[in-house]
Formats: C-alpha cells, sequence, structure tokens
C-alpha cells in the first residue's frame, strides 16, 4: 500500500460520513446516481483546468477535495449496489 493510501482512504470515509450527515442514507435509480457522481468529476475538471490557467484560479486549490467526493459519491453507488445484491434486488 502505498503511503498516502491510509490517509486518503481516511478523507474517503469521512467524506461519506459527512455526506450522510448532511443527505441521510441515499439511495437513487443508477440514471440519478450517474449524475451525481458526474457533477462532482465536472468539477474535478474544472480544479484540473483551473492548474493549466484554463478556469477560475480559486479551483485549482481544491482538486484533492473534488477527487476525494467523487471517490466518496462512488463509494455511496457501491454501497446501494452491494446491498441489493445482497438483497436481491
Amino acid at each position: 500500500m502505498n503511503f498516502d493510501t491510509p490517509l486518503v482512504i481516511s478523507d474517503v470515509e469521512d467524506e461519506r460520513s459527512r455526506q450522510d450527515s448532511l443527505w441521510g442514507k441515499q439511495r437513487h435509480d443508477y440514471g440519478t446516481w450517474l449524475t451525481i457522481l458526474v457533477e462532482e468529476v465536472g468539477e474535478v475538471a474544472q480544479a484540473m483546468q483551473a492548474a493549466k490557467g484554463w478556469g477560475k484560479k480559486t479551483d485549482a486549490n481544491h482538486l484533492y477535495t473534488e477527487l476525494i467526493h467523487v471517490a466518496a459519491v462512488a463509494v455511496a453507488i457501491a454501497e446501494q449496489v452491494s446491498e441489493e445484491t445482497q438483497t436481491g434486488n
């Protein structure tokens, strides 16, 4: 495991907890999940563009945070898929 991996995983877990605190346990159809995930990926793209001088300079400071958001949303989707697989839904 990479030296930074435990920190990153911990940050994703913290973000999942934050999301659950804000919105409760979310369960959506996959189309809605895709919309949420793509919106988060769009924010990653903005941060990457800013690093190249293309977007708002303030976006470049948020790349790590936005990547954690993408990972946390993907985990939330995976949680739902796992739950549905276990319950047969």
